[in-house]
């Protein structure tokens, strides 16, 4: 038996600038569609992504990763993606994270000062979060 999506996307462009609205919820099931729109966007000169959180009932790391990458393909084509409206749990997850600059009217990483641990040693930028758990090798 198929498996449902428990996720809705709809896009509204305008000129190079697109908001994407999520209904739904993201996960690793449902988050490749996203990942397809925000390609076909880019793809069709759009530059400007913002994605609408208002109606998004949950989002785990696969989530946060396919944001982060996207933002990431976004900045490569030169441009730039930004979230908007996240519910309180995604925001902690943001936060936890040190990925809060994907939410629209927080500094951006450039706009950032350098994040120490320590006397004079810098802490890496947040990249994509890993849902490998495992010891050190």
């Amino acid at each position: 038996m198929p498996v449902l999506l428990s996720l809705n996307l709809y896009r509204h462009d305008r000129g190079n600038h697109t908001t994407i609205t999520l209904a739904g919820e993201l996960d690793m099931d449902t988050a490749p569609p996203v990942c397809v729109m925000i390609e076909d966007c880019l793809r069709g000169g759009i530059r400007t992504i913002d994605i609408d959180l208002t109606l998004l009932t949950f989002c785990d790391v696969s989530g946060l990763n396919t944001f982060l990458a996207a933002a990431e393909r976004t900045a490569t084509a030169g441009g730039l993606l930004c979230l908007h409206h996240p519910c309180p749990m995604l925001t902690r997850l943001l936060d936890l994270t040190g990925t809060g600059f994907l939410v629209h009217g927080q500094p951006r990483e450039a706009e950032l000062p350098p994040l120490t641990h320590g006397p004079g040693r810098r802490v890496p930028s947040a990249g994509l979060v890993s849902t490998a758990r495992g010891g050190r090798g």
